[in-house]
């Protein structure tokens, strides 16, 4: 070694350090930044639904709280698996967010042959927004007025009515065929490309009923009439609406609402939505909104959801298998 080169190592040395002290300085920067770009909100049904209305709901504090714009972004198809599809594909760095349901990572892996995605690895918890259960809902010109009603035409009459659906592996698919188990009829299911449009049809009078989880301001405007809950007890919002054990056909259902990342997204991007999230549910005006709705408020931790949606996967195995939906 020349006496110049040994003159030079700590210069070499401390251009190392330097790079490798520029490159953790950027990071920390990037890092820090986040978010500096609006950020997106993958709904993967058509607008109109449940998932639809918790979306925009919380669009407008979480742009707030990120300081942000925050866009909700329709993606739908295949009762919620496109969307999805198209959802783990995109880059883990906290600028686009999915609003995930019991009906897309719960119940389409046991209903959907070709899914696209693993309900597991393909996602990043964040947090678990709330629960709805599923309400009868027939148009208000309906001749039914209660569930008996229903059960009594159906049994007159095998096939000749229909309920419609979000899609294959929807809350409402799942609740009408649980439905149909229960109470020993035959009813078509129509699938749709998300509650919007099937609510649509079912004002028109093009099916005849729907199981939903998003028809509380319909029934409050006077246009459909609730006949039952899929719940435990009456809801807070429709007290004068029997569950479908008082009513006869003892079932329950409803859908649960949550936001997830794409895989392997850093973990502080994370923990600062969580915290966002959690603000924005506690916060009153929010918090009545989803009341509103008939929802069950959520919060909590990422691993806590993370957690959940594992025991849901397994636990759905069996609400699809007794539902007697069959896979497609």
């Amino acid at each position: 070694m020349t006496d110049l080169n040994r003159a030079l190592r700590p210069l070499y040395k401390n251009r190392r350090l330097f790079t490798l002290a520029a490159l953790g300085l950027v990071s920390s920067l990037a890092t820090a930044a986040y978010p500096d770009k609006p950020i997106k909100i993958v709904v993967p049904w058509a607008p109109g639904g449940a998932t639809d209305q918790i979306a925009r709901l919380l669009a407008p504090p979480l742009s707030q709280a990120m300081g942000v714009p925050v866009i909700v972004e329709n993606k739908a198809g295949a009762g919620g698996v496109v969307g999805t599809q198209l959802f783990v594909k995109e880059r883990a760095d906290g600028y686009t967010l999915l609003l995930a349901t019991s009906s897309t990572n719960a119940a389409a892996p046991h209903l959907v042959a070709k899914l696209g995605f693993d309900p597991i690895n393909d996602f990043t918890p964040v947090l678990q927004l709330c629960s709805i259960p599923n309400v009868m809902v027939v148009p208000v010109k309906s001749p039914w007025k209660t569930l008996k009603d229903i059960v009594d035409a159906a049994k007159k009459s095998p096939t000749a009515y229909t309920y419609g659906s979000a899609g294959i592996g929807g809350s409402q698919h799942l609740a009408g065929a649980q439905f149909k188990t229960a109470a020993k009829i035959d009813i078509r299911h129509v699938p749709y490309k998300g509650s919007g449009p099937a609510a649509q049809d079912l004002l028109a009078g093009h099916i005849d009923m729907m199981i939903d989880t998003g028809s509380l301001g319909s029934i409050r405007g006077g246009l459909l009439r609730p006949i039952a809950v899929a719940s435990s007890k009456r809801l807070g919002v429709l007290p004068a609406v029997p569950t479908f054990e008082e009513a006869g056909t003892p079932m329950l259902a409803s859908a649960w609402y949550g936001i997830t990342l794409p895989r392997e997204t850093p973990s502080d991007v994370v923990q600062r939505l969580n915290t966002e999230l959690n603000k924005i549910l506690r916060s009153a005006e929010v918090r009545q909104k989803l009341i509103d709705m008939g929802a069950e408020v959520g919060g909590g931790s990422a691993s806590e959801f993370a957690g959940f949606m594992a025991a849901e996967i397994k636990r759905y195995e069996g609400v699809v298998k007794d539902s007697g939906a069959p896979r497609e």
